[in-house]
């Protein structure tokens, strides 16, 4: 049973920065890509950044230079370092991995991006 569980969502001010954590269980995690994707109100779900097991790494052109996402294989977990946090950014954001092309999503957590 594959299990996605985020953490570390708040409110933070425009230019902070916050970091996201996605613990994951069920699956084989050093050869997992893994994302983060995001859903505004009103927005359809975007995909903000992606992981693969060898490292290789893809980001959304809004977040590029200002997100990194990481994992760390001994704990199974992907983290999304989110730099000058704008407005924009305000959304729910969900952890997602698709073994054997079945999707599984976290249940979601909020980021706020205050003025």
């Amino acid at each position: 049973q594959v299990q996605l569980q985020e953490s570390g969502g708040t409110v933070v001010q425009a230019g902070g920065s916050l970091r996201l954590s996605c613990t994951t269980s069920g699956l084989t995690f050093t050869s997992a890509t893994l994302d983060w994707y995001r859903q505004a109100p009103g927005d359809e779900r975007e995909l903000v950044a992606t992981i693969r097991g060898d490292g290789y790494t893809l980001y959304a052109d809004s977040v590029e230079v200002r997100f990194s996402i990481s994992r760390d294989n001994g704990r199974q977990t992907v983290y999304l370092q989110m730099n000058n946090l704008e407005i924009e950014d305000t959304a729910v954001y969900y952890c997602h991995a698709m073994p054997h092309w079945r999707h599984y999503w976290g249940q979601g957590i909020q980021v706020t991006v205050s003025s």
